[in-house]
């Protein structure tokens, strides 16, 4: 487990003891149990209206001042996406970037024929496309505009919040996007993928360099941690606050405590808690993000002075309602599949990728899988699994680690094992990128049979 010191030091300058290693080998490390059932879902249907599009946001450490420069970005609009379980989505998909696009929509399993590049092709500038999101399970997950080629400004990621049909105890539900940007300085961003030369890194939650939230006392928070960051890994802390993890990667979790309240993340990873705002009016608890290198103050959660929502604060919360996940995988019957990471062989930038190329494996529908991931470059990758979520194996391969993940880091030189439950016929993609600013994003397919 990432261990993570008290501050030894002012605000200003605090000491996380942990190194880019460390945070990378945290990610396995957390103990869970599995899931509660699920309680039923949602029927219906809504119509979503999604643009990709040039737009701007103001990172500029000193303000971009009156009329002063912004950054030019690519989004997909500043609202959050909520709906309920077992919606599902009409989605039209608008490509008013200058390249090409595809939406890419990360943890929503089982959702071949919306699936980019293995089932819809990259959409050209001023394209639009149409088709179905259901949303089987509740959680946090994330969209983003897939680029193929010729990027020049960072695509940012928009969170999807998916709520189930039972109530959740929390008094506020809060996303906080934490992305990553590399700025030259003019002032304009480098989109990841490139060099980020003569550049400063910043990081920003939900669009701010310094984000404060405030809450009356003992109220309950939820809080949906995203990393939004395109190539790192990171690691978040709430100082001296109880940090109560509740779902890891849009699947919920057996609640457990966060080890001195630190969440350690994988690009794209989401990590949802429960805190209380406890203590007297003024209170605050300082947010704390650390990148590998260096620890920095992004913000704080306050206690206002609004009067107490209650006398006390709500005891220890249950499990939040489970998503039907499988309740065991049968390793001795699962099928086994090698796949290298950190190398480009066999792999495709998103422009080059072809539907015609070989799959990197075929899956038996209803029958688990097994892959062992290998990862043969000088620095840890990433590797996201769509269309299924996965268990991580122990390093016996005789069982696995109670909790379900769709992103997974993988150090060099290791190799790690990781199992799903083929249970979604179609062609899925998968990702791998090098947590290096510079390194490309790959992708290969897989399908279910």
């Amino acid at each position: 487990m990432v261990r993570i010191g008290r501050m030894a030091s002012p605000p200003a300058s605090p000491e996380f003891s942990l190194t880019r290693r460390n945070l990378i080998a945290a990610l396995g490390a957390a103990a869970l149990c599995p899931a509660l059932p699920a309680t039923g879902a949602a029927q219906g249907r809504t119509a979503v209206a999604l643009q990709a599009k040039p737009d701007r946001i103001s990172l500029r450490l000193d303000g971009p001042g009156p009329g002063g420069p912004e950054t030019s970005v690519w989004s997909l609009g500043s609202n959050d996406l909520r709906f309920k379980r077992g919606e599902i989505l009409d989605v039209t998909f608008g490509n008013d970037l200058p390249v090409a696009a595809a939406l890419d929509c990360r943890g929503l399993d089982g959702v071949a024929a919306a699936e980019p590049l293995a089932s819809r092709a990259l959409l050209a500038a001023g394209g639009k496309d149409s088709f179905q999101l259901p949303l089987r399970h509740a959680g946090t997950f994330l969209c983003e505009p897939l680029i193929g080629d010729g990027g020049t400004a960072p695509a940012r990621p928009l969170p999807l919040i998916v709520t189930g049909t039972s109530p959740v105890a929390v008094d506020r539900d809060e996303v906080l996007l934490i992305e990553e940007w590399r700025l030259r300085p003019d002032g304009s961003a480098i989109p990841a993928g490139n060099d980020p030369k003569d550049s400063t890194r910043i990081h920003t939650i939900n669009g701010k360099t310094s984000y404060d939230i405030s809450a009356p006392a003992n109220a309950r928070l939820r809080l949906r941690f995203i990393n939004g960051s395109q190539r790192s890994v990171l690691a978040v802390k709430l100082e001296n606050l109880d940090v109560r993890v509740m779902a890891i990667d849009g699947q919920p979790a057996e609640p457990f405590p966060a080890r001195n309240g630190a969440l350690v993340l994988a690009p794209g990873g989401r990590t949802d808690v429960f805190v209380d705002a406890a203590g007297p009016a003024g209170t605050s608890f300082a947010i704390l993000l650390h990148d590998g290198t260096l620890a920095r103050p992004v913000g704080k959660l306050a206690v206002s002075n609004d009067p107490p929502v209650r006398p006390a604060p709500f005891p220890p919360a249950p499990p939040l309602p489970g998503n039907d996940m499988p309740a065991q995988l049968d390793l001795k019957s699962a099928a086994r599949f090698e796949l290298t990471l950190g190398t480009p062989t066999e792999w495709f930038r998103p422009a080059d990728f072809k539907p015609s190329a070989a799959p990197a494996f075929q899956a038996k529908a209803g029958r688990p899988a097994v892959l062992a991931l290998t990862n043969r470059g000088p620095i840890a990758s990433v590797l996201h699994l769509h269309g299924h979520h996965f268990r991580l194996l122990d390093r016996l391969d005789d069982g696995w680690k109670p909790f379900w993940l769709d992103t997974l880091a993988v150090e060099p030189g290791q190799t790690q094992r990781i199992a799903f439950l083929a249970e979604y016929p179609g062609r899925y993609l998968i990702e791998q990128v090098a947590t290096d600013w510079a390194a490309p994003r790959l992708v290969r397919w897989y399908s279910v049979q």
